[in-house]
């Protein structure tokens, strides 16, 4: 989606680790601009500007205008970037420049909305299963979302990718048949137990104790009637 959004940027003509570590240091992340035409130009953008449009609720499908000091100025997207994992911070970032006359392939989330009737009146669960499908359009006919009403959905019914309402010059890329949503029946967990074997009886470990004593009292009786001799 296009936005009245315009990020300056410096050019830059060094290249490496320690260039890339003075423009961080000085608060600036390093870029790449390219596409349409074959110059790439090294770029050093700020941070949170970038950051700030892939925040937004467009994110990366944002087309914004980048304004090159003493240069051109030029819609574009972002294609990349690399994050510190520990500071979250703008380490790089890929620019590509957008001809708003050609059409280009995005991939767009897709939002619900509504309580399925399956689970309201008769105890299904609704699962998504597909978050974003991919499609091509102009630039400017990016949507922000697609949103799919799935209220009459029943048990066993489902929601599919082309059923999606495309407008202007959408086209759907991602298969036709993916389903978006649908609603499935609870499964019933049930634990049987082993029966047992018919006229067995349970097995009863006598204790030690007592078969010592059953010994000792069998070997005591010879010993008296000796004594009793």
């Amino acid at each position: 989606m296009r936005k009245d959004i315009t990020v300056g940027a410096e050019t830059r003509s060094g290249r490496g680790k320690n260039e890339a570590r003075r423009l961080r240091a000085a608060g600036s992340t390093p870029g790449v601009l390219y596409g349409v035409t074959d110059t790439s130009v090294a770029v050093a953008v700020n941070p949170k500007e970038i950051g700030r449009i892939l925040n937004s609720k467009t994110g990366q499908n944002t087309i914004f205008n980048l304004s090159l000091t003493g240069g051109e100025t030029t819609p574009v997207m972002v294609i990349d970037w690399q994050s510190d994992p520990i500071k979250n911070t703008l380490l790089h970032v890929d620019l590509k420049r957008i001809d708003l006359a050609q059409r280009i392939s995005v991939k767009v989330p897709v939002h619900t909305t509504g309580e399925p009737a399956g689970v309201k009146l008769q105890g299904g669960l609704h699962e998504v299963i597909t978050r974003e499908i991919e499609i091509e359009c102009l630039p400017d006919d990016i949507p922000e979302h697609f949103t799919v009403d799935v209220s009459q959905l029943m048990i066993g019914q489902s929601i599919r990718a082309g059923a999606l309402e495309l407008t202007g010059s959408i086209k759907l890329v991602s298969n036709p048949d993916a389903v978006i949503s649908h609603v499935v029946a609870m499964k019933a967990e049930t634990t049987e137990a082993a029966p047992a074997a018919e006229g067995a009886a349970p097995a009863t470990a006598e204790p030690e104790v007592i078969k010592k004593g059953k010994k000792e009292e069998e070997g005591a009786a010879p010993a008296e009637e000796k004594k009793k001799k």
